[in-house]
């Protein structure tokens, strides 16, 4: 069994590149996978390894400057969630693209798991999921707008095509583990919107501690890595991953007529050429002859999604 880590924190490093090869080294001494990614802004990323490690790697990062008080978010896999650890660098640990932005100054109200139902059950708040599409796709809280964007960059301009519908609305918002609702409604409250309130943990801490029988939410709740999604009390979901478009499938869409592993699924069979799909063909043959041969073909990770939490 791993111990999978999701943890985030705003906080101003002046030379993250001066951090990551500590991260790395300690992080192949105690055994861990997965991602992390270093910014000005802050550290955000999921880890998995044995609890132990996790431990020591959590200790790590909290020494650094200003990660005193990270908090993360603990599930369980029970195979190994990565293949590797990477730890990157990057111009946010979130991307949103709005300089501006910056959830050390101020953020929208916190709401608590346990106190969430009671407010996106009232007649003025307005609840946005904050995610992308592939994502609210396989799971959502009841009444949730979503705005279908591909990345998160996009939501500043959903919501200024979109601003007028939420008129005297109080505003609620929510993502897999917070960070993208730190983001969205530091960027909210500088566009004047008073009334903004967020998940506290997200999604994540909402599965792990509201009991299924009194949950809004229904389905399942995308993660990136392995798992491909979770359900409630962070119970590993059923979803798989479709290899050529990244997408959140069932086991049962394999069965489909569209499906054609790494080539193609229902979701996204009309969306590539059939140069494309020849293309994705001899990747996947490359693959399996890497595999013959005992090697790990170099393809993209459902890890490398620079989305996160």
């Amino acid at each position: 069994m791993f111990t999978v880590s999701a943890l985030y924190h705003f906080t101003r490093f002046d030379d993250p590149g001066a951090l990551r090869p500590g991260l790395v080294a300690l992080g192949r001494t105690h055994r861990i996978t997965g991602t992390l990614l270093l910014a000005p802004e802050g550290i955000n990323g999921t880890i998995a390894g044995p609890a132990d490690g996790i431990e020591a790697m959590l200790a790590a990062i909290r020494a650094l400057p200003g990660c005193a008080d990270l908090e993360d978010k603990r599930s369980t896999a029970t195979e190994r969630p990565f293949d590797r650890l990477k730890v990157r660098l990057k111009r946010e640990i979130v991307t949103m693209g709005q300089p501006d932005v910056d959830p050390r100054a101020r953020v929208g109200h916190y709401v608590e798991p346990a106190d969430w139902n009671a407010l996106i059950s009232s007649d003025d708040v307005a609840l946005i999921d904050t995610r992308n599409d592939y994502e609210v796709a396989i799971g959502t809280f009841d009444g949730a707008i979503d705005p279908q964007t591909d990345s998160f960059r996009d939501f500043p301009a959903w919501w200024e095509a979109n601003k007028d519908r939420f008129h005297n609305k109080r505003i609620a918002m929510f993502c897999t583990g917070g960070i993208r609702c730190e983001k969205s409604t530091n960027w909210l409250l500088g566009q004047g919107v008073d009334q903004v309130y967020h998940l506290k943990g997200g999604i994540l801490k909402y599965l792990e501690e509201v009991p299924q029988d009194d949950s809004l939410w229904h389905g399942a709740c995308f993660v990136f890595d392995k798992r491909v999604s979770v359900e409630h009390g962070l119970r590993e979901g059923a979803h798989v991953l479709c290899h050529a478009c990244r997408r959140p499938i069932l086991p049962t869409d394999r069965d489909r007529p569209e499906y054609e592993h790494g080539v193609s699924c229902h979701l996204c069979v009309d969306q590539t050429s059939d140069d494309d799909k020849a293309r994705f063909r001899e990747r996947q043959k490359q693959i399996a002859l890497a595999a013959a041969r005992g090697e790990r073909h170099l393809h993209v990770d459902i890890e490398d999604a620079d989305e996160g939490l």
